[in-house]
């Protein structure tokens, strides 16, 4: 199942590194790369957060969720297929 669209990111391949590496949200997302994409994490980043939060046992690390990163302006599905034109 695909979590990060834009960078075609899968749960397996996010809940693998999150496993292997024992990383917190921001490294996740560095190593994957998911929620780097063209919404910036506006789809994925709770997922993210939430894989993150499960595989890390360590309760005394500081956890920061991703952070947001809307585009300077959205634009639609409809307006990008008109520039490929």
């Amino acid at each position: 199942m695909i979590i990060c669209r834009c960078e075609e990111v899968s749960y397996e391949e996010l809940e693998t590194t999150a496993a292997k590496y024992k990383c917190s949200a921001r490294e996740l997302k560095l190593r994957t790369r998911a929620g780097m994409g063209y919404c910036g994490g506006r789809t994925c980043r709770t997922m993210v957060d939430k894989i993150a939060a499960i595989s890390s046992n360590d309760k005394n690390r500081t956890c920061v969720s991703l952070k947001y990163q809307p585009p300077i302006r959205p634009i639609s599905f409809e307006n990008l297929r008109r520039i490929d034109k």
